[in-house]
């Protein structure tokens, strides 16, 4: 049980800073804080400590401004959440262990096929697209990039591949599939001339972080 605090501990302190820095956008900052409301709220459940009841901006809920009705449902809702959480754990717990039974068969492994139509982005100049599978709960990717070169012309670098872009994420582990999530992240990256200021161009080729974009996994 330290052990497992004390990685709590860690995401916790690291959430934190990334907070404090400042530099994350809007809609980041606020999935973020949702992150760490839940992480709290799951810490004090594995210690035996009192549940806080939010509401869904993670926000503590006032007992003075809540009806006794809400605050029953959302402690109800809040409660099964993490019960579900830590259930989820335990079965990965009971499938290392079991060694010789694992729950999944430890040596099966999963594939995640995935089929690249078009790209549709104002960028003017070459891009490469950087497409990996991510943990958004451990905040790491767990997976190599599948690259796409994309020209200014709106068509695949390697035209001989237009409509035939696909990939296959392979040697995916039982450990993967029951993750509580999974998201297919796509970083564009930008491929072209640096413009200096007095509006000469004196390279050509520099990469350059344009974008990104990305959903949950099914």
């Amino acid at each position: 049980q330290f052990r497992h605090v004390q990685q709590l501990t860690y995401s916790l302190i690291e959430w934190r800073s990334q907070i404090l820095s400042g530099t994350l956008p809007k809609d980041e900052l606020a999935e973020l804080k949702k992150k760490v409301t839940a992480k709290i709220d799951y810490g004090n459940r594995i210690l035996g400590l009192d549940l806080v009841v939010r509401d869904d901006n993670g926000n503590i809920l006032d007992p003075d401004e809540t009806s006794t009705i809400s605050l029953f449902k959302a402690h109800e809702t809040a409660s099964k959440r993490i019960d579900e959480r830590i259930q989820e754990e335990k079965s990965l717990q009971q499938s290392l262990d079991l060694r010789g039974q694992p729950i999944f068969n430890s040596t099966h492994t999963y594939s995640l096929y995935v089929n690249f139509k078009n790209f549709v982005c104002n960028i003017g100049e070459d891009a490469e697209l950087l497409m990996s599978l991510y943990d958004p709960d451990l905040s790491k990717f767990i997976s190599e990039n599948y690259l796409v070169r994309w020209g200014s012309n709106g068509m695949p670098k390697e035209i001989e591949k237009l409509n035939n872009l696909q990939a296959v994420f392979t040697d995916l582990s039982s450990s993967d599939l029951i993750r509580p999530r999974i998201s297919l992240v796509c970083q564009i990256v930008r491929v072209g001339h640096m413009e200096l200021k007095d509006g000469k161009k004196h390279t050509c080729g520099l990469r350059r972080p344009f974008g990104v974009a990305g959903g949950h996994c099914p």
